[in-house]
């Protein structure tokens, strides 16, 4: 390895690969010097001097102080700031984050998912952990509001992680926060409408990770006939992607699922499901407590149902009418 893929500093760690690039500088994952079986992941920041008035970008400086908040707590769902370094030329400023390395992101492992698709159980244990780490920082007044497949990460054992924190915004309820965030397909009404808006835009967020766990596809824009008038965004201003109905979902979810992401999808902020709701939400219980919510008949009527007939009457099927099928059965234990 050469020495030019040495970090040195408060920390010593040696690059291996480039894994990701952004506006102001790029990934790595590396490992430490000391400790070769430690591997992290070091986001180098490049900035020439003058570039910036306070010499580093306030989303730095935010993605830090917010980390430094709630890393305290070193919640499993929520990305581990590990060191911070800054170095200094006559020409230009070096900011180096360490964070807890994790396989990858969820952008990169929706798509070496098979056409059929995420089970079902994967899908919801996914959705656990993305609630459980919003629910933390919501509950810590951090609203992420860049919640994407690219900002969540995945590990290879299946621990899901929220990061990149640029965006973040400690808040309180009299503070008015700027329209400009949230990647556009994963954004809530009320930034498209130029509205104010709390931490609910993560949970909207959420739900349009949601529909893609199941689409492995953008959930798509509303059509153009039930765009609001007078919107300052413009239905045009989104790619031509044909939307899915949000009240026909998706074909191959549940209907408790297709009732989680109705409520995740409301457009009415304060009627959309909080975090912690969600995570009480029967989607997420087992499938004996599932079965005593409202939206499954009463015990009497699921009965009757066909699955539940007697033996005898299964028998009549005409799946057991040919002779030899006749047979098998006459001799069945």
């Amino acid at each position: 390895m050469e020495a030019s893929n040495a970090i040195t500093g408060s920390f010593d760690y040696e690059i291996l690969a480039e894994i990701g690039e952004g506006a102001y500088g790029k990934v790595y994952k590396a490992r430490h010097l000391k400790n070769k079986l430690d591997f992290v992941a070091i986001k180098k920041i490049k900035l020439e001097k003058g570039a910036d008035r306070n010499g580093v970008p306030s989303f730095m400086i935010r993605e830090v102080a917010v980390l430094r908040k709630i890393n305290t707590f070193d919640h499993p769902n929520i990305v581990r700031l590990l060191d911070v370094c800054a170095s200094c030329s006559a020409q230009e400023l070096d900011l180096t984050l360490v964070f807890e390395y994790i396989d990858m992101d969820l952008a990169s492992y929706l798509k070496s998912v098979p056409e059929c698709g995420l089970p079902r159980e994967k899908i919801r244990g996914v959705m656990w952990q993305l609630l459980s780490g919003l629910d933390f920082l919501h509950t810590h007044m951090v609203i992420h509001r860049d919640l994407k497949p690219e900002n969540i990460l995945i590990s290879s054992r299946g621990r899901i992680k929220v990061t990149d924190f640029g965006l973040a915004r400690l808040y309180s309820f009299n503070m008015a926060l700027t329209p400009e965030v949230v990647t556009l397909w994963y954004r809530a009404p009320e930034i498209l409408l130029y509205s104010s808006y709390l931490s609910s835009v993560d949970v909207w967020s959420a739900g349009c990770v949601f529909a893609e766990l199941h689409l492995l596809r953008f959930i798509g824009a509303p059509p153009q006939e039930e765009w609001p008038e007078n919107s300052p965004l413009q239905h045009r201003s989104f790619w031509s992607e044909t939307g899915t109905h949000t009240q026909n979902p998706i074909a191959n979810m549940d209907e408790l699922g297709k009732d989680l992401l109705l409520k995740f999808l409301c457009f009415k902020p304060m009627k959309r499901l909080s975090a912690a709701e969600a995570l009480e939400h029967p989607y997420f219980r087992t499938e004996m407590e599932a079965l005593e919510h409202p939206y499954f008949k009463t015990e009497t009527e699921a009965l009757e149902h066909p699955y539940f007939k007697t033996e005898t009457e299964a028998l009549e099927h005409p799946y057991f009418k040919t002779e030899a099928t006749s047979r098998v059965v006459e001799v069945w234990p």
